[in-house]
């Protein structure tokens, strides 16, 4: 069963900019939906993204998309199992919050992609030994497998080419606590958290607590 989305009367108190947000918010699901993200973790996902903090309680996320309790945690499972959203809890609070697992959420996708090609390949190995290497079947798989090895041998410079371009477009990572580019987690750096203008934040945030 597909959850609703956020109706006109649930955003009436909402000020233009705030709905135009909500009506982005389910645009862009639509089309992570679409590219194959299931549609309840794709909603979650663009609240969080579309977040001023990139962080949201299961409330605000229940509030905000106007769906139950149950469909948010189903979604967040979702999510963190992916990579694409981690929970937390401040010191003393008793609520869990969820965000976005790194502010360089792409960057990161990408690489968690290594493994899953590397089980294609490995799959793609057993199908040839099954079909033998000179049947035509064997030959389609062969490519597919070196298509793969190709991805894979390619991504790391892919990502080095990414982060040189993001830091000359957005600066260096802005000392949020983060890990930098040389991080004790080896992972990568997280980029500026300003952004473009016209962002979330410039008309309006998307926030359930900015309710008129």
């Amino acid at each position: 069963m597909t959850d609703p989305a956020p109706t006109a009367s649930a955003a009436s108190g909402a000020s233009d900019g705030e709905q135009r947000l909500r009506a982005y918010l389910e645009s862009f699901a639509l089309v992570m939906a679409e590219s194959g993200l299931p549609r309840m973790p794709a909603r979650i996902f663009a609240a969080l993204l579309l977040s001023e903090d990139g962080r949201l309680t299961a409330g605000e996320l229940a509030d905000l998309l106007q769906v139950s309790p149950a469909a948010v945690s189903g979604g967040v499972r979702y999510l963190t199992t992916i990579g694409l959203a981690a929970r937390e809890r401040d010191p003393g609070s008793r609520r869990d919050h969820y965000r976005i697992e790194r502010e360089d959420v792409w960057y990161e996708s990408a690489y968690r992609r290594e493994s899953g090609l590397r089980r294609w390949m490995q799959s793609l190995d057993e199908g040839i030994d099954l079909v033998g290497p000179d049947s035509r079947a064997g030959r389609r798989l062969t490519e597919s497998r070196a298509f793969f090895d190709f991805l894979l041998a390619e991504l790391p410079t892919l990502m080095d080419r990414w982060r040189d371009h993001r830091d000359r477009l957005f600066g260096e990572a802005d000392g949020d606590g983060g890990p930098d580019r040389a991080g004790s987690d080896g992972g990568p750096d997280r980029p500026d958290a300003d952004g473009r203008p016209g962002q979330v934040g410039r008309p309006g945030r998307l926030n359930p607590a900015n309710r008129a």
